[in-house]
């Protein structure tokens, strides 16, 4: 159950180096059936990432550079008249590829965000009253510039809802940021890696993760988890309901990477912050004080009881 991950995870790891834990979760994005938020400064392989997923299940890549004057057509496609056939063709856009990365995000118009939110949402398009089933398997990597602000449009609660997890990919240690160079040396090696894992095994993983085992005593956990964070004195706006189910979800998506058909308490508490932290606002009063979103978390982690039982 597991080796096809790890051979993928490996794949990666030849392009994306000192950065496992960082793909562990792009690859438990993906299999549980979600998209990516990835918010870190330039020039730390985001990109790379996105590419090596691809090349290494022979998926559809396209790289979508959001900017101010980008529209939704640009995103979705357009419908044109064919003088030759005398009939109006659908024209699709990068949107109909498996793996998309959206480049900054943040820098396009609402109108355009709510074009690529709506699509990762509904899994269609419609345009001129037509709907266009997007391809499967189907997963984005949206980026944001966290340094830069002027210019952009920052994304809305509820659109920041619809990632599964927010994650920074952060500088390699020093002796991976030297092997790093030795590699690059000669030649890039996103170019030498092959694919390693099928289209449709990735789509069999994703279906198989709904199956992983979860006690009812970490359900229980996970509303807890959700609960206590939206009664927190420092919380303006908690968790919703979805971002619940999506903590369960990955935490699936865990178990199932890690080689066990059940959900254990440290899969929750693993994913707990990527997946909550874009989810909750802290109240201003609180941020002058100096307490943040990660400051909470942990503190609630620390709160809420860790269910002990024998199922799990």
């Amino acid at each position: 159950m597991k080796n096809s991950l790890e051979n993928l995870i490996e794949n990666i790891e030849k392009v994306i180096v000192g950065k496992r834990n960082v793909i562990e979760k792009v690859i438990i994005t993906l299999i549980s059936g979600g998209h990516l938020l990835i918010e870190d400064v330039p020039g730390i392989g985001k990109t790379m990432i996105a590419k090596a997923l691809a090349k290494s299940i022979s998926l559809d890549f396209k790289r979508i550079q959001f900017t101010p004057d980008l529209l939704p057509s640009d995103i979705i496609g357009i419908t044109i008249y064919n003088e030759k056939t005398r009939e109006f063709e659908f024209k699709k856009g990068p949107i109909f590829s498996n793996i998309i990365l959206a480049d900054e995000i943040n820098r396009s118009t609402p109108k355009t965000q709510s074009a690529l939110l709506e699509a990762m949402e509904e899994r269609q398009v419609t345009v001129d009253g037509i709907t266009h089933k997007l391809v499967e398997p189907f997963f984005v990597v949206a980026t944001e510039n966290p340094i830069e602000y002027e210019g952009t449009f920052p994304l809305p609660e509820a659109q920041l809802d619809r990632f599964f997890m927010k994650i920074k990919v952060g500088y390699p240690d020093k002796n991976f940021e030297i092997e790093m160079l030795s590699r690059l040396e000669k030649t890039h090696p996103i170019f030498l890696i092959e694919d390693v894992v099928s289209k449709d095994k990735i789509i069999e993983i994703q279906n198989e993760v709904k199956n992983i085992y979860v006690d009812e005593s970490l359900k229980e956990y996970i509303v807890n988890l959700g609960r206590t964070l939206r009664e927190d004195d420092d919380i303006y706006l908690g968790p919703s309901p979805r971002g619940l189910l999506i903590l369960m979800r990955v935490s699936q998506a865990r178990a199932y990477l890690y080689g066990r058909n059940y959900v254990i308490p440290d899969d929750v508490k693993e994913l707990f912050y990527p997946v909550m932290s874009h989810r909750i606002i802290v109240k201003p009063e609180s941020k002058i004080k100096g307490i943040n979103e990660k400051d909470v978390l942990e503190r609630v982690l620390l709160k809420v009881e860790i269910p002990i039982d024998k199922k799990v």
